[in-house]
């Protein structure tokens, strides 16, 4: 099964912007030999070479076995896998191994483990069980690393280097001493006086107030309500304190092995890190994304967090560094892949900016935790489905890669922005909120609607420069300083679109209320944008739909509100509910031709997608789809527009006014006229 290549006459913007760190398309996965026999590692290359594999990433688990007792290390075994992958021409994106300490150190150095909030210290035989504050921990991760950028800092296999793993995957943060100290000593820094943390905390509540930053603790387990802006501010400090760890191996890395690119593996819309705050330290943004199966709507995350990704690099390529080829293990039901969907959710991580994609792993493991996840070797070897998919999508994205399309390191042009702020997640997440709202499903229904539509999106950090698009989403962005807002408000005043979500503007960056009708308090820029201001929520009971009537008519959930409108055509009105009457749906035409919308509830789909038929025409936005496609989508790369069916059903779409015909899973690569 190859992908479906048809030139035809379609507009395609090719820019010439083009820049990859890597030679071609890379492909291939996460390598353990030390996992297996050395009589093994030949039949891997040949396996390799046959799947068209070009990288693999070694080492990521391998620190017990470099380093087997404190300050002696054993090379020879890596030593020789490298020259085993190189004479077999894949190179090697090198881990520094420092994500699981090995059982030494946790006996010499209880101290380094991590420790829960309510005291608890967690113990070996798991992975990641450190603390991120601990000067022990780091001394010997660092060492490591050292050691390993010595010897082969200039290996001719070494492609990049891959710090950690996944950091703050199953430990975001830990409640030991070391971590306390440090959390001190961040605050004081932010701070700078302890009145002015008792300000920006509102200490005033519940006698909370400070007399020193000493007496400050983490946000511990607590009888009730823990202060709001000490939560913020932990999560600020826990993202912060493991991103000091990535730092510190790249300087490391820089120093001994000068010009290789370091990055390390997001996890796509991750809770617990800020990554708008650790792209910067990334020479290439890294991400594992592992959609489910039997999710019919799994398509719109993993495209959701493709765009992130290339958003988070400032729309430069990005690597797909794990992802699996079929069924994972921790899920409550595993479904393995269909024939065909880890191809077409490949082809989507290319379509929007990946120049590779990898796996875990490359040998499906025999013992360990993770022996029943799906890998591109799988427990039946080389003569199973698994691999020959495997197989031909290595030999599909080699002829991409070499083709004329002009793929590879590219840019995805994208003429609208979703504004996304892991601090607006974190607060609607805590307990004291009126009411709990899922933030990243919120925010994934905004964006399915353009999904549905062909429309590609970036995602934009609060306060961004949107000068570049023009049409902006802003979907709850409950946290925002008067200068952020006031930038969503600009979009309007230069003759551009905005569309705002309700509980936008409630809060500044202290977790203060912005008084006097919210979307940024009495008479701000947005209000005035907007022509309206929000006196009082009215959260709609879980389940329980309303109704909303007027030019646009519909079903919308979650959220109903009273909106007092001075400014503005109310386009769709609550026809039931404690708001009803009241607008929810409201569009404010400016001078310079702009318009700002204000959205005062959780459309359902239909509704959204009768909501961005006007909100895309007012933004001179044309979509790819004529009408909303469910199940497949579509983005242009370099010379290439791809489409691809997410469905087990055969489909019949035109896009840019091309019919196309997409098998089960099926992907088609248009090609055609420069536009």
């Amino acid at each position: 099964m190859f992908t479906q290549t048809v030139c035809a006459n379609i507009p395609l913007r090719r820019s010439s912007a083009v820049s990859s760190i890597f030679p071609s398309i890379r492909f291939g996965g996460d390598y353990n030999p030390d996992q297996w026999d050395p009589s093994v590692w030949d039949d891997d290359v040949r396996l390799m070479r046959g799947a068209s594999v070009t990288t693999a990433t070694v080492g990521v688990f391998s620190w017990a076995r470099l380093e087997p007792r404190p300050g002696e290390f054993d090379f020879g075994w890596l030593d020789t896998v490298l020259e085993k992958l190189d004479a077999g021409g894949i190179r090697v994106i090198l881990a520094t191994a420092t994500a699981s300490p090995p059982a030494w150190l946790a006996t010499l150095h209880p101290e380094s483990l991590p420790v829960d909030e309510r005291g608890s210290r967690f113990g070996f035989g798991s992975r990641q069980q450190y603390s991120p504050s601990s000067a022990v921990y780091r001394e010997h991760a660092l060492r490591l690393v050292r050691e390993l950028a010595a010897r082969y800092g200039a290996h001719p296999a070494l492609e990049a280097w891959h710090t950690n793993n996944e950091y703050g995957c199953h430990v975001a943060a830990s409640y030991d001493d070391e971590s306390v100290a440090a959390f001190r000593a961040w605050l004081a820094r932010r701070y700078g006086t302890v009145d002015e943390l008792n300000r920006a905390w509102g200490t005033g509540f519940w006698s909370q107030r400070y007399g020193s930053f000493d007496e400050v603790d983490a946000p511990r387990h607590a009888p009730t309500f823990r202060n709001p802006t000490q939560l913020l501010d932990w999560k600020r400090f826990s993202s912060w304190a493991l991103l000091e760890l990535h730092r510190a191996e790249r300087s490391v890395l820089a120093e001994l092995s000068p010009g290789v690119p370091v990055t390390t593996n997001f996890m796509g819309f991750f809770a617990d890190l800020d990554y708008w705050d650790w792209s910067a330290e990334m020479d290439f943004i890294s991400d594992d994304e592992y959609p489910d199966p039997s999710d019919p709507l799994s398509h719109v995350l993993s495209a959701a967090t493709r765009d992130l990704m290339r958003s988070l690099g400032g729309g430069r390529p990005w690597l797909l560094m794990e992802q699996s080829p079929s069924a994972v293990n921790w899920r409550d039901r595993n479904a393995p892949k269909a024939p065909g969907q880890h191809r077409a959710t490949s082809f989507q991580s290319v379509a929007r900016g990946a120049d590779g994609i990898l796996h875990f792993q490359w040998r499906q493991s025999a013992s360990g935790a993770e022996k029943f996840h799906a890998a591109m070797v799988p427990h039946g070897g080389e003569n199973t489905r698994v691999h020959r998919e495997v197989q031909a999508l290595g030999r599909e994205l080699a002829e991409l890669s070499a083709g004329d399309a002009g793929v590879l390191g590219a840019p995805v042009p994208a003429s609208v922005a979703i504004v996304w702020d892991w601090e607006s997640w974190w607060a609607l997440g805590q307990e004291a909120t009126p009411t709990r709202i899922d933030y990243l499903a919120s925010v994934l229904e905004w964006y399915g609607a353009l999904l549905r539509r062909g429309v590609t999106i970036n995602f934009v950090r609060p306060g961004a420069d949107t000068a570049a698009y023009r049409l902006v989403v802003a979907p709850l962005q409950q946290v925002g300083s008067g200068d952020e807002l006031a930038a969503l408000a600009a979009v309007v005043e230069r003759g551009d679109t905005l569309v705002v979500g309700f509980q936008t503007g409630i809060l500044d960056r202290d977790l203060h209320v912005h008084l006097g009708g919210y979307l940024g308090g009495a008479g701000s820029a947005l209000q005035r944008a907007l022509g309206v201001s929000v006196e009082e929520f009215a959260p709609l009971q879980l389940g329980v739909p309303t109704v909303v009537a007027g030019e646009l008519e519909g079903t919308a959930g979650v959220w109903q509100e009273h909106v007092r409108v001075t400014d503005a055509a109310v386009l769709a009105s609550f026809a039931d509910g404690h708001a009803s009457g009241g607008a929810a749906i409201t569009r404010r035409a400016t001078e310079a031709a702009g318009a700002a919308w204000y959205v005062a509830t959780q459309p359902s789909a239909a509704l959204f997608d009768a909501l961005f038929d006007r909100v895309l025409a007012d933004a001179g936005v044309e979509p790819a789809f004529a009408g909303p496609e469910y199940g497949v989508e579509t983005a242009a790369r370099g010379g290439a527009r791809f489409v691809i069916n997410h469905t087990g059903e055969p489909r019949e779409v035109v896009v840019a006014g091309t019919g196309v015909s997409l098998e089960p899973f099926g992907v088609a690569v248009l090609t055609g006229s420069e536009g």
